[in-house]
């Protein structure tokens, strides 16, 4: 089993930043990819950004290109997501989750089905 645990969501205005950090424990180290999802409110749950846990490789939606960054910390066992430029449309709870070993997927993937862990959520509200 993988634990994770977000940080780092709140409040910011139009155009700020914000960092969101997802701590992973236990069997961390058959983590092999590592994803950020968020469900803006009263819709679906979509794909963000994710990375490879040992290559780096790095995925992002269109709509966060250029102002998202998905990076990693494999010592700290922590992911996290550099947030800039934030829109009113940002505004969801954001979790991260990660991809155990033993399935033939792409590690970063985008598709939630292929994703074995997941963390609690945090919230990002961005005011206009």
């Amino acid at each position: 089993q993988v634990q994770l645990v977000e940080s780092g969501g709140g409040l910011v205005q139009a155009g700020g930043s914000l960092r969101l950090s997802c701590a992973a424990s236990g069997r961390s180290f058959s983590i092999v990819g590592m994803g950020w999802f968020r469900r803006p409110p009263g819709k679906e749950r979509e794909f963000v950004a994710g990375i490879n846990w040992s290559a780096g490789n790095t995925y992002y939606a269109d709509s966060v290109k250029g102002r998202f960054s998905i990076s990693r910390d494999n010592a700290k066992n922590t992911v996290y997501l550099q947030m800039d430029s934030l829109k009113p449309d940002d505004t969801a709870v954001y979790y991260c989750a990660a991809q155990g070993p033993g399935r033939r997927v792409l590690p970063g993937s985008s598709k939630d089905n292929e994703y074995d862990y997941w963390g609690q959520g945090t919230q990002v509200t961005v005011s206009s």
